[in-house]
């Protein structure tokens, strides 16, 4: 019964290889930069935090930590069903991001390594990190009977140019909340045992503390760059890039709320929390925040969400392909001036209220 569930559940490229989810605006996404630009930044104005940051990062604090345990030799078909396909894409979403990260610091470090060998060696330490986690995800997905080929991944997915200082803001903001996305899991499931329904989430603890030292590597980068933060176009890309990153989070859990249920989590409550957290530690480098905390705010994201659903049911439904873009077409656009007006929101200027000099 279970095998047939799987069967049903995951499109398979080989036995026991998932296709990979589709790609979509919500989907992981991979990126590459301009190396050149990167190998010809100075970054003499903060070198020491990041010569400091090199060091922790040699020091390789979670080198035996990515270890599978007596707990995970058991089979794992008791979670089945719904539960079972949730968590999959759970594991999917989670080693692809991983994955993406790997295959660009890898590349940096390759391209930078006769250039820039300082920020060659932050890099290939920080792809290390991540090739682990992706790994230890991709191994994980092996327990239901499944793995990503991440060699396939590499050549098939569309990669994304962004310049150097929209790799900082991404990656930063990627890494930072990472870092409260697991360790919140951990925190909630530290006082409610019960709802570990797998081993994975005992490691996040450890796990998210590469996150959070990845995220001081994009930190220091950025001030290493003043340009990049004290003008206003730094300001309206910060503002952007930190609704982009809200937004996507948002309307991603909130369409896999059952994911977070099987854990004993309200989706919303949970990323209201990652939100709130993220938004505060940018503030320690971006120069604006976003208000999250008007009542606006998540209820243009919850109007997002009940389009989504409309846009799903349209989608699934019987109505013919070309009529379905026409029924779709108001829901895209209400989407759209959602953010639009998102954006448009007063922002927290982070300057006047610490009294920053960037």
């Amino acid at each position: 019964m279970v095998d047939s569930l799987k069967k049903l559940s995951f499109e398979e490229m080989r036995p026991g290889v998932k296709v990979p989810s589709k790609e979509t605006l919500l989907t992981p996404r991979f990126y590459t930069t301009d190396f050149e630009e990167m190998a010809q930044m100075d970054l003499s104005v903060n070198e020491a935090e990041l010569r400091a940051l090199v060091e922790e990062f040699r020091t390789d604090y979670n080198r035996h930590h990515f270890t599978r345990d007596a707990e995970f030799e058991q089979s794992w078909e008791h979670i089945d069903g719904e539960t079972r396909q949730v968590f999959v894409e759970f594991l999917e979403r989670s080693c692809t991001a991983e994955f993406s990260g790997f295959l660009l610091y890898k590349e940096l470090s390759r391209r930078l390594k006769d250039k820039n060998p300082l920020l060659a060696e932050c890099f290939n330490l920080m792809s290390r990190d991540e090739a682990r986690h992706a790994g230890f995800l991709n191994k994980a997905l092996s327990d239901f009977n499944l793995s990503l080929d991440l060699g396939f991944l590499t050549k098939s997915r569309k990669y994304t140019f962004f310049k150097p200082k929209f790799i900082f803001y991404a990656t930063y903001l990627s890494e930072k909340i990472g870092y409260w996305r697991y360790i919140l899991i951990y925190r909630h499931l530290a006082a409610h045992p019960e709802n570990r329904i797998y081993p994975i989430f005992r490691f996040f603890e450890n796990w998210c503390q590469d996150e959070n030292r990845h995220g001081d590597f994009f930190d220091a980068m950025m001030k290493s760059q003043p340009q990049m933060l004290n003008d206003w176009k730094a300001r309206l890309w910060c503002r952007f890039f930190l609704l982009s990153v809200f937004g996507t989070m948002y309307l991603n859990d909130i369409g896999r709320s059952k994911f977070y249920a099987s854990i004993g989590l309200d989706a919303r409550d949970y990323d209201k929390q990652v939100i709130e957290k993220t938004n505060e530690t940018a503030g320690r480098v971006f120069p604006i925040i976003l208000d999250v905390k008007n009542p606006q705010f998540y209820d243009r994201l919850e109007t997002c969400t009940k389009n989504n659903d409309k846009l799903s049911a349209i989608a699934n439904s019987s109505t013919p392909k070309v009529l379905q873009i026409f029924q779709k077409l108001p829901l895209y656009v209400s989407n759209g001036w959602q953010f639009v007006r998102l954006y448009l929101m007063k922002p927290i200027d982070m300057v006047s209220i610490q009294g920053k000099v960037q």
